[in-house]
């Protein structure tokens, strides 16, 4: 097992707990890089303006880099740190702040679902991207080619990807890019939240295109894990299937994120939780590991829905925090709802999860284990 592995495992936590116990900033040496596992040490790196989302060198992955995905990516407000970060972050949040929660449902509802394995997948992956495009004003039709062009798009932020996912990769950001500049085009067509954040935006169009993608693309796999590991809680533990899904959705969130680790770069010499990190170091942060640190959260190993004072790293932390994250937990919650209403049998549910060297996302099959 390492840190990289265990996103993927089908128990990393008592992993997680032995790295904890070996210290929350340790270096690994297989792997040649530091390890962040404590909420402690995680928290440090991620306050640390020495700590880049990026390294230095390469901002953008060289496997993507010469392809219209690598030109969206290096625009990413995620992907950047300083005023790359803070101009879009400054629209688009205050604005995201300001969606009504029954359209959200509404949206979600208005969708067909069908209680079988490819319903459930198009729920957990496609739903949620297309619920973001009609929110941002696409019509419906026009809202699931946006979905099915993020999830060509997604791939190549996956170092795992390979070189057909790479071209389609490409083909879709120049197309979503095309989408996005027809909408800005079109006044009648934008909705409330669009011109919100088109008149809060003071940069380039093409930043703002690249990060309207990043708005569909980041919803795609971070609600479809979400909606996952809640339903692998539901089929383990039966007894909380009548709870409350906004209470279920943030203990999850806590105990079993979809987002089970996150990389920072060091840029110059610094220190961090008493280590000496040079430059050009590449650090580990296990956020799964640090949710279930007992400095953070008391009991973190039980799965309490009415847990006091709740705190995860799972969005984030500091100034890198999702500015999404009410969105993804409304969403999550709606489609959540409609699958369970649909009558889907959880105790034929299966899964793996999906290839991820951070994600946690399960894929499922119906049919029993």
């Amino acid at each position: 097992m390492d840190p990289i592995i265990a996103a993927t495992h089908a128990d990393p936590y008592p992993y997680y707990a032995e790295l904890r116990a070996a210290g929350g900033l340790t270096f690994h040496r297989e792997l040649k890089l530091w390890v962040a596992s404590s909420a402690r040490a995680v928290y440090a790196v991620m306050a640390h303006t020495e700590c880049r989302v990026r390294p230095v060198q390469e901002p953008v992955p060289q496997a993507i880099a010469q392809g219209p995905a690598g030109v969206v990516f290096g625009q990413l407000m995620r992907m950047n740190d300083g005023a790359g970060h803070r101009c879009p972050r400054s629209a688009i949040e205050p604005t995201l702040g300001l969606i009504n929660e029954t359209d959200v449902q509404d949206l979600v509802a208005a969708r067909l679902f069908s209680a079988d394995a490819d319903g459930l997948y198009k729920a957990m992956f496609r739903g949620p991207a297309a619920v973001v495009a009609t929110l941002l004003g696409f019509s419906p039709a026009q809202s699931r080619t946006i979905s099915e062009l993020t999830a060509d798009f997604v791939a190549c932020l996956s170092p795992l990807s390979n070189e057909l996912q790479i071209i389609a990769a490409h083909a879709a950001a120049a197309q979503l890019r095309g989408c996005f500049i027809e909408l800005l085009a079109d006044p009648v067509a934008q909705s409330v939240l669009l011109r919100g954040i088109t008149q809060r935006f003071e940069g380039d169009e093409d930043i703002l295109l690249a990060n309207l993608i990043g708005l569909c693309s980041q919803t795609y796999d971070a609600c479809a894990g979400l909606i996952g590991n809640a339903l692998v809680t539901l089929s383990r533990q039966p007894d909380l299937r009548g709870a409350p899904l906004e209470e279920l959705l943030a203990e999850v969130q806590r105990f079993d994120p979809p987002v089970q680790n996150t990389r920072r770069f060091v840029a110059t010499c610094c220190d961090i939780d008493g280590m000496r990190l040079e430059a050009g170091d590449v650090i580990v942060l296990v956020l799964a590991s640090a949710n279930r640190d007992p400095a953070l959260n008391d009991q973190p190993e039980r799965f309490l829905l009415d847990r006091p004072n709740r705190r995860n790293f799972s969005f984030g932390s500091g100034r890198h925090e999702c500015p999404g994250q009410g969105l993804a937990m409304c969403i999550a919650a709606a489609t959540l709802k409609e699958i369970l209403a649909s009558g889907l049998d959880l105790n034929c549910l299966s899964w793996s999860y999906r290839p991820s060297l951070n994600g946690r996302v399960p894929l499922f099959n119906l049919g029993g284990v």
